[in-house]
């Protein structure tokens, strides 16, 4: 009976899903680390199918634990929205929110959001842009966009907008199953640099790689540079080269189904910092005022 499952094993689950560890999952729930171990083989009783690859630096996601992560994280969205729907102010408003975002954040996070405000305010519409970050930060100061979503870390004097992160994600190594590297636990970045590269040019990929690895006084053997990041996965996940990339775009598999692992990296690497900027001079309008709160409660910021 679907009563055997509860919201607190779906929450552990959720966040050993998304951390990659279950120490990591216990220290952000709260509980230990036999308390997570411990729903989520119940889960996989329940489902009878293995939710977890349990590898000595972590865990990731089978098939199964993908397809069932997506609706464990709309259950817990759900929840999580009818909780605040309250607080929200009523679905009367109307108009549209001028609103710009970039590649990566258009791609892989501001879709599932979007859905979830036009559930609570299906009268309020996007005049949505796909632009590069100089151009959502040039078009809200100059008041042709309210709100740009864009990678907050690559931007300069951020003290020129308002601004807010919405969510902080790790970057870690890339590489296809079977590659040495994945051996072991923790690779440095020397380790990574002895080693083919496959560089990620879109949203300023190139800059924001060289940052960190200009700071370690290392170079990056690049093998191939490429914008369409299913093509990166297709060339990691055949072992043609490694890549560092956040967990935000991170997928286990490339179109064709060839495994990609992700490791964490022993070197101190910046966090990819996804985040709200408008013109700090200007009053939104409702519409935008509502989607700027939304946004800052639903990514739990």
């Amino acid at each position: 009976m679907t009563s055997d499952v509860t919201l607190r094993q779906l929450r552990y689950f959720a966040a050993a899903a998304e951390s990659g560890q279950f120490s990591l999952a216990a220290a952000s729930m709260f509980v230990s680390q036999s308390a997570i171990t411990n729903a989520i083989l119940l889960l996989e009783e329940r489902l009878a199918a293995r939710l977890f690859d349990r590898k000595p630096h972590g865990v990731s996601l089978t098939a199964e634990g993908q397809r069932f992560y997506q609706h464990a994280r709309h259950i817990l969205d759900s929840l999580q929205d009818a909780l605040r729907e309250p607080r929200l102010r009523g679905k009367a408003l109307s108009g549209a929110i001028r609103i710009a975002a970039t590649y990566s954040v258009l791609g892989y996070f501001l879709p599932p959001l979007f859905a979830r405000f036009r559930a609570h305010y299906p009268d309020i519409d996007f005049d949505l842009h796909d632009m590069g970050r100089r151009e959502v930060e040039a078009a809200v100061l100059a008041g042709e966009l309210e709100l740009g979503v864009l990678i907050l870390s690559n931007v300069e004097k951020r003290e020129r907008f308002g601004h807010h992160v919405l969510m902080r994600s790790r970057r870690q190594l890339w590489a296809g199953a079977g590659h040495p590297l994945l051996a072991q636990p923790y690779p440095s970045l020397a380790d990574i640099a002895q080693q083919p590269y496959i560089l990620l040019t879109v949203d300023e990929g190139e800059e924001s790689n060289r940052r960190y690895w200009v700071d370690s006084g290392l170079t990056p053997n690049i093998a191939f540079r490429t914008s369409v990041m299913e093509a990166l996965r297709g060339l990691v996940a055949h072992r043609f080269g490694v890549t560092i990339l956040s967990d935000m775009v991170y997928r286990p598999w490339s179109l064709e189904g060839k495994r990609i692992e992700a490791r964490p990296i022993l070197d101190a690497i910046p966090h990819l910092e996804v985040g709200l900027i408008w013109a700090s001079d200007a009053t939104l309008s409702d519409p935008a005022e509502a989607l700027r709160q939304f946004l800052i409660q639903a990514c739990g910021s």
